[in-house]
């Protein structure tokens, strides 16, 4: 479902997005999303100057972060799992004030991650780029 099939005009790193009844987006939608914006993350600095080193530190410090960023994609990943399966049973019908939705912490929470998947999918691809490109042998 799109944003206008459930008349929502949030994203899915908002909050309302899911208030409003927006769709749990799969890890190969948020990836696709990623793609198509061309973000390449909060950490785009910490990677430039990495990529930047002479070999082998150039390669070495890539693959630390690489590491890390894969840590938290798999945490986050497995958040999101969990928030998306309560937001499934979770009654609506509580959060609703004088007729309007209420933004939940499950809401809040979902999106978060949402948001934390996000930036960790634009990192690792800007990394695997990176890394499966070889630097000149006689750049001095």
């Amino acid at each position: 479902m799109t944003n206008t099939e459930n008349n929502n005009s949030y994203r899915a790193g908002h909050p309302w997005y899911y208030v409003r009844g927006g769709t749990v987006l799969k890890p190969k939608e948020i990836i696709e999303k990623v793609k198509a914006s061309g973000y390449e993350g909060y950490m785009i600095d910490d990677i430039q100057k990495a990529d930047n080193k002479c070999e082998p530190q150039r390669s070495e410090s890539l693959r630390r972060i690489k590491d890390r960023v894969l840590d938290d994609f798999w945490r986050d990943l497995s958040r999101y799992r969990q928030y998306a399966t309560q937001l499934r049973f979770y009654d609506r019908v509580l959060d609703i004030v004088e007729g309007e939705p209420v933004c939940a912490e499950i809401h809040t929470s979902i999106s978060l991650k949402y948001n934390h998947l996000y930036n960790d999918l634009a990192h690792l691809l800007k990394l695997d780029a990176l890394l499966s490109k070889q630097q000149d042998l006689f750049g001095f």
